[in-house]
């Protein structure tokens, strides 16, 4: 049974990745116990996934770098990974939650040398890159991966390839007897920042995602243009590794739509304006980028990094909500066929890569937390409506870029603190 230390005056951080993470350090950077719960083998979330941010483009490691290093010094703070929440139960000041633990197979003898994932054979796609490619099943899940340990898939254990997995390790990392646990934890309080996931682009019909292998989500994008991704930094076309020169984004994939999501997600403009940056660097004045977009959301003081996109020569807007894609089957060109409103003529534009600017929906359903946890329309946490000490935090409670998922976890920390004030006043 995993030892887990908690008490009425325990904040529970639901969720690891950067609004998590703030959640919890700021919270225990002010002398409050806390619990971080992640359902991944490790922390770091979204923002672990991007290649760069906007708006100074650079690398999220540097963020990342600073919060683990935060998070290691203090003792205040106990991580859980591939950890559930099943059930909250009680009241502000006073909870019970149900934690699930699945096996990781690894114990904390792991040194992170990778002799296990040498040894076994198995492959399993791979979810740090949206499963474009694959994976040992025995794997760390990626370079800046904290907890630093390797993680055995469960579809090889009781394989030849498990055994293998064991008898590779030579620091009895390997614990091939691990079960599941569930462990109830005493609580105050609870910061849920459980984040976001991308609309599923299937649902987009007309854009043709599950029918035209060049035609990907800005989520994907990202990991490819990454160095350590699934292309090896390569911008080339799915369906033939042919280099994507001429690349499309289609603004609001799934946002904005009474058929999909009706909120704005926020991101979406700013990561394709940048994404456009990507195909700049590779290609220089072979690179042609075309931007289909309803309206520019260039939020708080980036419209400077929009103007300065938009003077670029080589990307050119197109004020149109794309009516829908085919193919040309000979090339395997995706065809976007729309009006542009700014002209009123009918356009029917060959392009190699389509992006889609991906919608963002919260990864949890608030109303589905606990009764006494609202919902609003979209599903993010109604901070408002809701009577129980669950806060929302970054995505949980809003479609927010990374700067503003920040500011948000802090300001849902503070309303925890001042809970668990309040529980320590009440037994003085």
């Amino acid at each position: 049974m995993t030892d887990v230390v908690a008490t009425n005056e325990t904040i529970l951080v639901v969720g690891g990745g950067i609004s998590g993470m703030t959640a919890a350090l700021e919270a225990a950077e002010c002398g409050k116990d806390v619990v971080l719960v992640e359902k991944s083998p490790s922390l770091g979330g979204r923002v672990s996934q991007l290649y760069k941010y906007f708006p100074k483009l650079c690398h999220p490691t540097c963020g990342l770098e600073i919060n683990l290093r935060r998070l290691k010094a203090n003792k205040r703070i106990r991580v859980l990974t591939l950890a559930e929440v099943s059930t909250i139960a009680g009241k502000p000041g006073d909870y019970t939650a149900s934690i699930k633990i699945s096996p990781r197979y690894v114990n904390e003898n792991c040194t992170a040398c990778g002799e296990c994932a040498t040894a076994v054979s198995a492959e399993i796609s791979n979810p740090f890159n949206y499963n474009m490619d694959k994976i040992k099943a025995a794997y760390l899940p990626f370079s800046m991966a904290y907890p630093q340990r390797y993680v055995i898939d469960p579809s090889i254990i009781g394989t030849p390839d498990a055994e293998k997995a064991k008898s590779a390790c030579k620091y009895n990392a390997v614990d091939l007897g691990m079960k599941e646990e569930t462990v109830k934890l005493k609580v105050g309080a609870v910061v849920w920042a459980t984040g976001w996931k991308p609309y599923d682009a299937n649902k987009i019909q007309p854009y043709g995602y599950d029918r035209y292998a060049n035609v990907i989500t800005s989520v994907e994008f990202e990991r490819m243009l990454d160095p350590f991704g699934p292309t090896g930094g390569k911008l080339v076309r799915p369906s033939d590794g042919k280099e994507a020169k001429n690349v499309a984004f289609i603004q609001c994939a799934g946002s904005r739509d009474r058929n999909h999501l009706k909120h704005c997600s926020r991101i979406c403009c700013m990561a394709s304006l940048k994404q456009t940056t990507y195909v700049r660097e590779k290609f220089g004045d072979d690179a042609n980028v075309s931007i289909y977009y309803i309206d520019i959301r260039a939020i708080d003081r980036l419209e400077d990094f929009y103007k300065k996109v938009q003077a670029d020569p080589k990307v050119k807007f197109i004020k149109s909500k794309v009516a829908n894609i085919t193919e040309d089957k000979a090339s395997g060109d995706p065809i976007l066929h729309g009006v542009d409103t700014e002209g009123y003529y009918r356009y029917d534009t060959k392009h190699d890569l389509v992006v889609l600017a991906i919608g963002m929906e919260p990864s949890v359903d608030a109303s589905k937390i606990m009764k006494g946890v609202a919902a609003d329309a979209s599903g993010f946490i109604d901070i408002n409506a809701t009577t129980e000490a669950v806060f929302g935090a970054g995505c949980a409670s809003n479609a927010l870029d990374v700067n503003r998922s920040v500011q948000n976890a802090t300001a849902a920390a503070l309303r925890a603190i001042q809970v668990i004030n309040r529980v320590s006043r009440a037994e003085a």
